[in-house]
């Protein structure tokens, strides 16, 4: 099987959506900008017409509003954002509409539907367009937040989403990933339930659970390291991080005693928090020195280029984090020498 890049899954997925299911529909900002946001909505409206694909104006509670009335009326929206920031707009829509039809009508109602927003770094966005919000909607009983690393999680969540799950489903996905080619690993324990935690590599030493695009600076630093000891390293992609399963992250925490949490966004009241309660309270006896958690710098994302660089953890942080809970010293890769390896992104968005 050859390679895909992620932005070519999520066009297939999108695809497959509507030619499978002759109700769903592609809703947002851009879906036919002749860049056809990063690619992500290439050929819909082309074979599906502006009937199913539907450009929307800049109205993020508006469109999310109309998006869940078609979920109500039958109807399977896939609603696209640019960015996560501003569905902040769409809060209201979201948290007390979405999240809470099913349970207040008893099941009467259901909303299926999927939306799609970016989040990353890159070219200097600033603060109010490089926001990692995931931990705000994961707190929403009703939501399912998810977070494909891969081009194949991406593809499997998507058409699960469309096809068998009936709650909407809120998907983040990362801008410096849009670019990356994957192989196809074929894990059938994962199509079965794509939603879940996977162990993404296996390892001994150490526990790194990771989110999103931290997954691929986890291995990065992992390889690293092997190249300077006889470590290894056991990598999970939390991949949804509402309603966490914690019976992974402790099966593998028996094994290693030693835990890494990696996550995109700001690590206070986030997702590294919640793998750190659920630990707390299940599984404190087995870690054999106190967690390392990475995220965000508690600040604003600066705009500055090399201000950037600092404010986002990177395979130099997870590297030092490794080396901290094992004792084992070795060089820590530069922050230029982990960008070198990053495939930037220039926009247009």
């Amino acid at each position: 099987m050859k390679k895909q890049s992620y932005k070519e899954s999520i066009a297939l997925a999108m695809h497959d959506s509507l030619d499978g299911n002759e109700n769903a529909l592609c809703v947002g900002q851009g879906v036919s900008d002749p860049t056809r946001i990063f690619g992500r909505t290439v050929g819909l409206i082309e074979k599906f017409g502006k009937e199913r694909v539907i450009d929307m104006p800049i109205m993020e509670e508006g469109m999310t509003g109309i998006a869940i009335g078609m979920a109500l009326n039958g109807l399977y929206p896939v609603q696209t954002h640019i960015r996560v920031d501003f569905l902040m707009l769409a809060m209201n829509q979201l948290v007390n509409l979405a999240a809470k039809y099913r349970y207040m009508y008893g099941g009467t109602f259901e909303v299926p539907m999927l939306i799609r927003a970016v989040v990353g770094r890159s070219w200097g966005q600033g603060p109010q367009h490089s926001q990692s919000l995931q931990s705000l909607f994961a707190h929403i009983p009703g939501l399912t937040v998810i977070m494909p690393s891969t081009a194949e999680d991406a593809y499997n969540s998507y058409l699960y989403a469309a096809t068998c799950f009936k709650n909407p489903v809120l998907s983040i996905e990362h801008r410096l990933l849009y670019d990356l080619s994957f192989q196809p690993q074929n894990d059938s324990k994962r199509s079965q339930s794509p939603f879940l935690a996977r162990i993404v590599q296996e390892g001994n030493d150490v526990t790194i659970i990771a989110t999103s695009y931290m997954v691929q600076e986890a291995q990065r630093a992992s390889v690293w390291f092997q190249k300077h000891s006889h470590l290894t390293c056991e990598i999970i992609d939390l991949h949804r991080v509402s309603q966490i399963d914690h019976n992974v992250i402790v099966n593998s925490l028996k094994k290693t005693g030693r835990l890494i949490i990696a996550d995109t966004s700001w690590k206070e009241y986030g997702v590294v928090a919640e793998v750190s309660r659920g630990i707390l309270e299940n599984a404190p006896h087995f870690l054999k020195k106190p967690a390392i958690s990475l995220g965000m710098q508690p600040t604003p994302c600066p705009t500055s280029h090399n201000l950037e660089d600092e404010f986002y953890p990177d395979m130099s942080d997870i590297v030092l984090a490794i080396s901290q809970l094992t004792g084992i010293v070795v060089e820590v890769p530069s922050k230029d020498f982990a960008k070198s390896l990053r495939k930037e992104f220039r926009g247009p968005f």
